[in-house]
């Protein structure tokens, strides 16, 4: 019987310790690339920090997932939810194929790509994704 339970506990809780284990690895690459001395507070500043768009809109992260990680964001221009940012969110698929986030470094980079080049009309550097992994891992 214990060891059903056990089994049972661990089914429950990999992925969130997938979620969790991710993110000190991203950092240490990001370390390995350049970026050094990573900051929540960075990370959260320039989460909130609006930038003018091509279009003269002010975007900032937190315009479409908002300025509390733990809530679903929407998309502003296509009005599409989006699940928490927060790891400590339990994960919920809103589309079919979703996954829990943070555990596929390829996605994480392809968000970072997308987003910031959206948000900030360039890609981040490693310090600021850095920064805000930083911000987001104890969220």
């Amino acid at each position: 019987m214990k060891k059903v339970v056990i089994l049972g506990l661990a089914i429950c809780f990999a992925p969130a310790l997938a979620q969790a284990n991710l993110i000190p690895e991203m950092l240490s690459q990001y370390e390995a690339e350049g970026g050094s001395n990573f900051d929540a507070a960075a990370g959260k500043k320039m989460w909130s920090q609006e930038f003018a768009s091509e279009d003269g809109d002010m975007r900032s992260c937190a315009t479409c997932h908002n300025s509390d990680v733990r809530t679903a964001g929407k998309h502003k221009k296509t009005g599409k939810v989006i699940a928490a940012m927060a790891p400590s969110v339990p994960f919920v698929a809103l589309e079919e194929g979703d996954e829990p986030r943070y555990t596929d470094v390829k996605k994480i980079e392809k968000w970072f790509k997308r987003n910031c080049k959206w948000t900030y009309g360039r890609e981040c550097t490693v310090q600021e994704k850095g920064d805000f992994l930083m911000f987001l891992k104890d969220q």
